[in-house]
């Protein structure tokens, strides 16, 4: 099973997981947020995060998602990224977030395809 990091501004991360506990009827196994602050050092966040990999990797990998690409969580969250093992995407939407959920059982590129499909197709003018 692939694991789940949300790298995002303050609590983002963790409201989102509250989401898909709800859209989900259960809490996400292998799944955890890291709120970034406004002053953290960017290398103090990247070490949380690689810890945070190193316990969410089952043996499958982590897709880590982070908020604002260009910003420094999506920042750090690129510095992450190592092919076949740790795949990064910005731009993170509670649709990204339960595709990526719904799908790790697949390879770790297979759920990154995913999830950015479901970041795009949730996106919709309902007019």
């Amino acid at each position: 099973m692939v694991g789940v990091l949300l790298l995002c501004h303050y609590q983002l991360g963790d409201a989102l997981i509250e989401c898909a506990t709800h859209v989900l009827g259960g809490p996400p196994e292998r799944c955890a947020a890291l709120a970034v602050g406004r002053d953290e050092d960017p290398d103090v966040v990247e070490e949380k995060a690689r810890r945070l990999i190193d316990v969410l990797d089952a043996g499958d990998g982590v897709v880590v998602l982070t908020d604002l690409f260009g910003a420094t969580p999506a920042n750090v969250a690129a510095r992450l990224a190592e092919p076949g093992h740790v795949r990064v995407a910005a731009g993170l939407n509670l649709a990204m977030l339960v595709r990526a959920l719904c799908y790790r059982g697949l390879a770790i590129d297979d759920v990154m395809i995913k999830a950015l499909e479901g970041a795009r197709n949730g996106i919709l003018d309902m007019q």
